[in-house]
């Protein structure tokens, strides 16, 4: 499917510009249908064949593109390896991907020791398309495949900071789901609309996403790493009409101090994705931009799933993550696979026809992943209010026992982002004698602000929150750290708290 769309945004768009590279460098429409078959023969040349696992440890370049589609021309799959991982957890990707070969710049090409039977291919990043990957390329003829709807097209690793990381696997016909459900399967948009790359190719959106997007006719601008000044100064510049990202990417773009200096009145969606947002970030980012707003929610596994209407009360973003897409269906389940009532909360859980084929290479992962009904467990607590909202409580693992009750971070954080004196904040257990466990805060202070007392936030959120609910302490910190998928790293905000003494 991927090659075929490449080939037809080419007859389309032909020479529009497809991409800019942070350096200015652009690829066309066509250039990428030529590059990505002369690579693809180049893949071919080498014994790279139908089913085997080609691995791109690159950054956001063009040439990730590219080799992308290449693979796809001839069947073999696509591991995407997030370059802002450690060596030894890119290390733990490429182990448990297998790849017969590597495709990474000289920065991220791994040891021998890793894959050593892995072909190893180094990048070397290109200002023309004719130079891209050209150790790869050749001159011949790519026979297209049969149409192949259980086909394999990308592995998409959910996580390789702790344990073993976990490839979701994506055949065509999740693709073909994914692009009809965000386009309606017809070729629209204006060559040359400018868009933004918010995050790292190997994420899920990229991955599956670029078929839909390479339909559209975008052109689609790459950062060497995203910045929120560095995304304001983009979006600003190429009079961007949509802004996307993460919460966290939203809020440091509004907490920069140079925003109310950027002309942002081209901006007319914003689009908040990848974890919960705050009514606060959700009521600051439409007012600020001045732009209409939606909220979407999913996980790698399920590949789409809920999300609220641009055009829906307002109270729909900010308390909800909205109601399932098309051809998706939501449930909540107690700790088994029954269903709970509208109201209870439970692990939330998405089937559609986008969901994963299963975890590559992990047999057991994926039995515990799906519903004996067939749906993906998401990890996610949540529950269903009386508008058909999906409302989010947090991950389970997140949540903790106080004195016998169960606190949920995400409800205490929404309400502690009220607070004036807060631009950010994460709740995290740490352990306490008597409750089993106690809440603390971990604060970033907006500028020119003093830190509030954990006396001061439980007086600010009593009327709000159950006594049981509010932290028992505070923590400050400049910024809250994140982890190589851009959100917030709980798990050092939990040795954080446990090695110092909180306020």
């Amino acid at each position: 499917m991927l090659g075929r769309v490449i080939d037809e945004a080419a007859e389309r768009f032909g020479d529009a510009t497809a991409f800019v590279s942070a350096d200015g460098s652009e690829l066309t429409f066509a250039a990428l249908a030529k590059r990505s078959r002369e690579v693809a023969a180049g893949m071919a040349r080498i014994g790279i064949d139908e089913g085997d696992v080609v691995a791109l440890a690159l950054p956001s370049l063009p040439e990730y593109v590219i080799a992308y589609g290449a693979a796809a021309r001839i069947g073999a799959i696509t591991a995407g390896v997030n370059a802002r991982l450690a060596p030894g957890e890119r290390a733990r990707v490429l182990e448990q991907a297998d790849p017969r070969l590597i495709l990474a710049t000289g920065d991220l090409l791994p040891s021998d020791s890793v894959v050593p039977t892995a072909e190893r291919i180094e990048v070397e990043p290109a200002n023309q398309a004719h130079e891209a990957l050209a150790r790869l390329a050749a001159d011949e003829p790519v026979h297209p495949l049969p149409p192949d709807p259980d086909r394999p097209v990308a592995i998409v690793f959910t996580s390789g900071t702790t344990g073993t990381p976990r490839g979701a696997v994506f055949a065509e016909r999740q693709l073909a789901f994914i692009t009809q459900v965000d386009t309606g399967n017809v070729w629209a948009g204006r060559p040359g609309t400018p868009a933004l790359a918010g995050t790292s190719f190997a994420h899920l959106g990229p991955m599956t996403k670029l078929p839909g997007n390479l339909m559209r006719g975008s052109t689609t601008h790459l950062l060497d790493r995203w910045r929120a000044h560095d995304a304001l100064e983009m979006v600003a510049r190429h009079r961007m009409p949509g802004v996307g990202g993460i919460p966290t990417q939203i809020a440091l773009m509004l907490r920069d101090l140079a925003f109310d200096g950027f002309d942002l009145a081209c901006v007319r969606a914003i689009v908040i994705g990848g974890g919960p947002a705050t009514p606060a970030l959700v009521r600051e980012a439409r007012e600020r931009f001045g732009a209409a707003l939606s909220v979407r929610y999913s996980c790698t596994e399920a590949g789409i799933g809920v999300g609220t209407a641009f055009d829906a009360p307002l109270e729909d973003a900010e308390l909800s993550v909205g109601r399932p897409h098309a051809g998706v269906t939501l449930t909540i389940v107690d700790g088994g696979d029954d269903p709970l009532p509208p109201g209870d909360i439970g692990e939330v859980c998405l089937a559609s026809p986008a969901t994963m084929t299963r975890y590559w290479q992990d047999d057991a992962a994926t039995a515990r992943t799906f519903t004996a009904e067939g749906a993906v467990r998401t990890g996610d607590l949540g529950w269903i209010d009386d508008h058909g909202r999906l409302r989010l409580a947090g991950r389970s693992k997140e949540m903790y026992v106080r004195g016998g009750y169960n606190v949920y971070p995400v409800e205490v954080e929404a309400v502690l982002n009220e607070h004036p004196d807060i631009a950010d904040v994460a709740v995290v257990a740490r352990p306490d004698d008597v409750m089993g466990e106690v809440g603390v805060a971990v604060i970033v202070v907006r500028d020119g602000h003093a830190p509030p007392t954990a006396d001061e936030l439980r007086t600010f959120a009593a009327g709000r929150l159950a006594g049981y609910k509010l932290p028992a302490a505070t923590a400050t910190v400049d910024a809250l750290p994140l982890t190589a998928m851009e959100k917030v790293d709980r798990k050092a905000l939990t040795a954080l708290v446990r090695t110092v003494d909180p306020a």
